[in-house]
């Protein structure tokens, strides 16, 4: 038997430390002296207590280590791979947050003097197989939005979504505080969801929208509508899913391929609904000529593959025509889902 002391040294917890744990239940003693109620550990119980102060080490919350511990290896393995996954994302929303506060700050006055504007089309059509359009889509000199509603009442609720935004057509912009702008702005999208909604989390919508600032263009996203960005050739994703199955990709729990044919792809971890307040995704994009971005929702890249969009986007060259595109080759798929899509091209201002 090991005393307090010598078991601390050998497992690199503290007495202290070892006493939380002890009233915790996640490191019990092996024996308690009944006099002196002083503690004494079995050698064989370091292997635990290492395992414990690893996984503090990792900045894992006391109740998930209970929950690894109490795991086969293999399993706990899987836990802490997620454990880590999530550390991972949410590191890489302040990272992003942080890289724009450095770049804020020292950024230098931009030399060219060109100005930009973009140039857009927005289209919303039923599909194929659905009675009605539950999606809304708006494209506007500033605000470029796409929301995908559900449950008996998507329809309002996406609409008014969508609506809540439409007053940054004219709002004017504060330099540098446009992300604060754009989260009071969703914090109203909410606020006219839930009306709709009634209460029920069974009403809400995605949201998914771009806010042109002259030289930026400001995301906020909240669901599986997505934004694309069609830069020098490529295609990139710039919007995060907040899906089920998303969430176990990034995990580890499911192959990408996997995930497509998933019978819960479509169930969502955050929306605007009748339930409590979900946190948007918020991110600022420097624009440069040329860029191209689309905003659309499920019913395109469900049933459309990203090579294909990338091929539609580069080889139409008027938004209108690329928006109306990427409609019919989604109906061509079958046309399972209301399918609505936001192109939208970054050029210089004419003279």
């Amino acid at each position: 038997m090991l005393t307090i002391g010598a078991f601390a040294k050998a497992s690199r917890l503290s007495p202290k430390a070892l006493r939380l744990y002890d009233e915790l239940e996640l490191l019990r003693p092996a024996r308690v002296d009944p006099e002196t109620g002083y503690r004494y550990y079995a050698v064989e119980q370091l292997a635990r207590a290492r395992l414990v102060a690893w996984l503090r080490r990792l900045g894992m919350p006391l109740a998930s280590i209970r929950q690894v511990c109490a795991l086969e290896p293999a399993a706990a393995a899987r836990e802490i791979r997620a454990h880590w996954a999530r550390v991972e994302r949410e590191t890489a929303v302040r990272r992003d947050l942080a890289a724009f506060l450095v770049d804020h700050l020292t950024a230098e006055p931009r030399k060219d003097t060109a100005m930009l504007e973009l140039r857009y089309s927005a289209h919303s059509d039923t599909g194929r197989v659905r009675p009605a359009n539950q999606d809304t889509a708006y494209a506007g000199t500033r605000l470029l939005a796409v929301a995908d509603g559900f449950g008996p009442a998507g329809a309002p609720a996406s609409s008014a979504a969508v609506e809540a935004l439409k007053f940054l057509e004219s709002e004017e912009l504060p330099a540098g505080s446009v992300l604060n702008l754009l989260e009071d702005a969703v914090r109203g999208a909410t606020e006219a969801v839930r009306d709709v909604a009634e209460g029920s989390e069974e009403v809400g919508t995605t949201l998914t929208a771009l806010l042109w600032t002259g030289s930026r263009l400001a995301l906020v996203h909240i669901g599986d509508s997505r934004a694309y960005l069609l830069r020098d050739g490529g295609l990139f994703l710039i919007s995060h899913d907040h899906t089920v199955v998303r969430a176990m990709v990034d995990e580890g729990r499911l192959d990408p391929e996997e995930a497509t044919t998933h019978p819960q792809r479509a169930l969502l971890l955050k929306a605007l609904s009748g339930g409590a307040p979900a946190v948007p995704d918020l991110k600022l994009h420097d624009a440069l000529p040329g860029d191209r971005y689309l905003l659309c929702s499920d019913g395109l890249y469900g049933v459309v593959p990203d090579e294909r969009i990338e091929r539609l986007l580069a080889s139409v060259p008027a938004p209108d025509g690329a928006v109306r595109a990427l409609v019919d080759e989604a109906n061509r798929a079958g046309g399972p889902d209301n399918v609505s899509c936001v192109v939208a091209d970054v050029v210089e201002a004419a003279a």
